[in-house]
């Protein structure tokens, strides 16, 4: 396809995720040139009548530095005015190669020093302690002593790179692993959990409760736009990526997550993830996703429209907000939904029990007829839904194959798959 020059086109990464579609159908709606680059074959976001052209990129999994040279050519050409971060891969490219960016196209992504934080857990607890913020008591593996408590395990680094990991090179990239619950009074094998996770992780005290969010845009450390989500489901019946959501107003929730940003100094899209704990109704730190998030169309819907804004800043162009959002929207990724029922089925976890199946399907249908706002399916654009069942059907076909002689988590390997697009090592 010829390239537009018109210097009105941005890159959309074209993941595994709905926000990369949202992100395409907010910016192609206002006329915005959509160049969707992936690595992949055919994506669901290449199904969308919003993209103008796709771009194939070598993939980050093979070579980091490939993946931005990749982005980087694309950066060069007088009509690309911004690229949006949506994975953790895509932010740390773009702030570990600033300069080489910033030559071509207006940043709208945090600096590498502030990323480093967010990106590095025992870092981030650290500087929210030091802002009021509660956290989590949190040390390495390797550090703890007393496993008579409910913990939990998990990355010390969002994604295992060259900044963070001495044993990987600039070409290398992994995935830390998923969240292990633990049982109380029983250690792990530490050296197994370390090799199995490529790096010495974390240790947290687990807090019941339940899941909230801070979206929120910031243009070199002031407040564009914010939002706040509370979760509703998510792939797994005890928490993790969300699959439904709702917008929420509580000024509690929304001053513990400004404060954190105005203490990082925060430029860019965030997501500031905390934890109601149940007994105190106080908001504990779970962690900084430093990019546009999962279940960005919910922000959009109730009026939001956060990709728009992020064009805007890249091009220069004033941004202008009626702060009010509407309150209560939801929106649903619907194979997410029946993963989530499958959890409930088929999922065990040491502190939490499943709900009962058929009060959980209700509540599923329920919300999906009283708010039938999804992720991916819209009449206007259906491509992209049809294009992800497929790849969902795939999908799923090769890992029941795989795992055909044992006991399969269906449910963790397609979050894993959504959310991360991160495999190991």
């Amino acid at each position: 396809m010829a390239q537009p020059m018109d210097g009105n086109s941005v890159v959309v990464p074209a993941i595994n995720s709905a926000s990369s579609v949202c992100c395409l159908r907010s910016l192609g709606k206002r006329g915005i040139t959509t160049i969707a680059v992936s690595e992949k074959g055919s994506p669901p976001a290449y199904w969308s009548r919003y993209v103008d052209e796709t771009v194939h990129v070598p993939s980050f999994t093979d070579d980091v530095v490939a993946y931005k040279d990749g982005l980087l050519s694309l950066a060069r050409r007088d009509d690309v005015q911004a690229i949006v971060t949506l994975r953790e891969i895509d932010v740390y490219v773009l702030s570990k190669y600033r300069d080489e960016f910033a030559e071509h196209i207006t940043p709208t992504w945090p600096s590498m020093e502030t990323l480093q934080t967010a990106q590095d857990r025992v870092r981030l607890v650290e500087a929210a302690a030091d802002a009021g913020v509660r956290v989590p008591k949190t040390r390495l593996l390797s550090e703890v002593e007393n496993w008579d408590q409910k913990q939990i395990v998990k990355g010390r680094y969002a994604i295992l790179a060259s900044e963070y990991v001495d044993s990987y090179s600039e070409q290398e990239y992994g995935f830390a692993g998923t969240t292990m619950y633990l049982e109380s009074g029983s250690e792990p094998d530490r050296e197994r959990v370390q090799a199995e996770m490529g790096h010495d992780p974390i240790v947290q005290e687990y807090v019941p409760g339940e899941e909230y969010a801070v979206w929120a845009l910031y243009d070199h450390g002031d407040q564009v736009a914010t939002c706040l989500k509370g979760q509703v489901r998510a792939y797994q019946y005890e928490g993790g990526t969300s699959v439904c959501r709702e917008t929420v107003e509580m000024p509690e929730l929304r001053e513990a997550g400004q404060i954190l940003l105005d203490q990082l100094d925060w430029h860019g899209p965030a997501a500031v993830q905390f934890m109601r704990d149940d007994e105190s109704g106080e908001f504990v730190l779970l962690e900084i996703n430093p990019r546009f998030w999962v279940s960005l169309s919910c922000a959009v819907r109730a009026g939001l429209d956060f990709p728009y804004y992020l064009w805007r800043m890249a091009t220069g162009e004033p941004i202008l907000i009626d702060e009010e959002y509407e309150v209560g929207v939801m929106t649903h990724l619907l194979r997410g939904e029946l993963v989530h029922l499958h959890s409930v089925l088929r999922g065990t976890n040491p502190y939490i029990n499943p709900p009962a199946f058929r009060t959980r399907a209700w509540e599923v249908a329920k919300s999906c007829y009283d708010q039938p706002n999804f992720d991916y399916l819209t009449l206007d654009d259906p491509g992209p839904f049809v294009r992800d069942i497929l790849n969902l059907a795939d999908g799923v076909t090769d890992l029941f194959d795989a795992t055909s002689d044992s006991e399969s988590n269906v449910s963790g390997e397609v979050e894993r798959e959504e959310s991360a697009d991160q495999p190991s090592r």
